[in-house]
């Protein structure tokens, strides 16, 4: 799916935890969050995309997801963490280029036709968090199962998706139809990923060593040679140049987000503006990984994954005529859920684990906190159905953002207020009940919190939805006003 993700380690956040987000950007399809007990789960898997069965190691931890509420085209998970606290958000749609593809063809599912037989297709996006989240305990084991899932099975299309647990962040990105590269993100840095292969730097010595940092399959190096891949001058190997794509519409689609959130984390590193920048919105070369100039909060995150390059000439809701609206936002309306799943490791494990939830369009939606190893969640996110209803926060929030969208003007106060109390109070709840778990508190309060938290969402959403409702029913164009109304 076109989506954007952040990649915050552990040293470069304000609090010492690991942080993974994305948004799940789709076709409005509506989402839910599930919490799906540990147990012996059925043997094998059926995809619905690529018809393909996937045997499974049969144990399965309790994790959760953010599945689509409308099943016909499979499940679409999302981003959940697992009673590990092992976290995953899957996937980023990623680029790639006709001699990978040409090398390693990708596995479409062939419906049976005349005296062909059915084959089915490999893995993708629809499975992977079903797949590897609920076997894994660590984000390298979750690397090393999607690896081994990708190159038994092969996928059917091009995806970078990440693993956090409380200590480190992986990031993979597949390569053609069964070959993968996954790197640790360094502690101290971000990695931000526009729906575009990002990879700039891989250590072949590690992989092939201690792989300490890096890793690939058996035959990756001899697969970039024998197919004559690099496009590297000298002796490095950069997998962006290898992999990827430099297409003219990446440079309307893809590299203006990452531009503006590298300009967002390094605002004094680099020139990002006028004739002498280091980086324009169109540049291939923005780094994947870097050193933030200042520590990086959960609301550093929501505010990136929500915008719509605010502050610049290419702000869709400004005034100039020539720029704006030129790029494609990072928060758009047909974001179905942006998941942000924060691992403190400095807390006991029953609260360690928090998924940050924005849902429905990301742009002018609230964000808001749950913990995540609990047996169920409020029916306010867990309920919802493909009917539009208030009671409901995805169906609460489309409606909030479109009614924003259609008068910025007078809307956005309202907006940004709401914004800001929900991440507010939600914050002041996991203060409160973090500190009853580390006074010895049972695990079982943690669902009187998202109770909490939930019942001030939807309290704050009813308010802001009246308000600006109010606010776009005065600019209707049959209004009019007259003394005696």
């Amino acid at each position: 799916m076109p989506c954007t993700t952040i990649l915050v380690g552990r040293n470069a956040s304000h609090d010492g935890s690991t942080i993974i987000a994305r948004n799940d950007d789709g076709g409005f399809e509506a989402k839910r969050i599930l919490s799906h007990p540990a147990q012996e789960k059925p043997r094998t898997y059926k995809t619905v995309i690529s018809h393909l069965t996937v045997e499974l190691p049969g144990n399965a931890m309790a994790y959760t997801d953010c599945p689509n509420v409308n099943k016909t085209s499979g499940v679409w998970p999302a981003c959940g963490i697992n009673e590990a606290n092992v976290a995953m958000t899957a996937t980023e749609t990623i680029t790639s280029n006709a001699r990978v593809v040409g090398a390693d063809p990708y596995v479409r599912y062939q419906p049976k036709k005349g005296r062909n037989k059915e084959v089915p297709g490999g893995i993708g996006e629809e499975d992977l968090v079903t797949l590897v989240l609920p076997y894994i305990r660590s984000a390298r084991e979750g690397v090393l199962r999607t690896g081994a899932l990708l190159e038994q099975y092969g996928t059917y299309e091009a995806n970078g998706m990440a693993f956090s647990d409380a200590k480190e962040i992986w990031w993979l990105d597949t390569i053609g139809g069964h070959h993968w590269i996954a790197k640790k993100v360094p502690d101290d840095r971000v990695v931000i990923m526009p729906n575009q292969f990002g990879l700039d730097h891989f250590d072949w010595a590690d992989a092939y060593g201690a792989q300490e940092e890096n890793l690939c399959p058996a035959d990756l190096k001899d697969f970039v040679e024998n197919n004559h891949l690099a496009l590297d001058q000298g002796d490095s190997f950069n997998p962006r140049l290898a992999f990827g794509s430099h297409a003219d519409a990446d440079h309307i689609y893809n590299t203006p987000r990452g531009w503006f959130m590298a300009r967002y984390f390094l605002p004094r590193t680099y020139r990002w503006d006028g004739d002498n920048a280091d980086f324009t919105p169109e540049s291939n070369d923005i780094p994947w990984s870097f050193v933030p100039e200042r520590k990086v909060a959960v609301e550093d995150v929501r505010y990136l994954l929500g915008s719509y390059y605010q502050g610049t000439p290419y702000d869709p809701y400004g005034k100039d005529p020539i720029y704006k609206g030129r790029y494609r936002t990072i928060g758009v309306p047909n974001s179905d859920v942006c998941g942000i799943m924060q691992i403190r490791g400095y807390l006991p494990e029953a609260v360690q684990g928090v998924q940050w939830l924005s849902m429905g369009g990301s742009g002018f939606t609230a964000c808001f906190p749950v913990y995540a190893h609990v047996p169920q969640f409020p029916k306010y996110i867990s309920g919802t159905t493909e009917t539009v209803s208030t009671d409901s926060m995805y169906w609460h929030s489309r409606l909030i953002a479109a009614l924003t969208d259609a008068h910025p003007g007078s809307a956005l106060l309202f907006d940004e207020r709401y914004v800001n109390a929900v991440m507010n109070r939600g914050q002041q709840v996991l203060c409160e009940y973090d500190e009853k778990i580390r006074q010895g508190a049972s695990a079982q309060i943690l669902e009187e919190a998202n109770k909490k938290i939930l019942d001030m969402v939807k309290e704050e959403s009813d308010k802001a939805l009246a308000q600006i409702l109010k606010n776009a029913s005065q600019h209707m164009k049959i209004r009019y006003h007259r003394g005696d109304n």
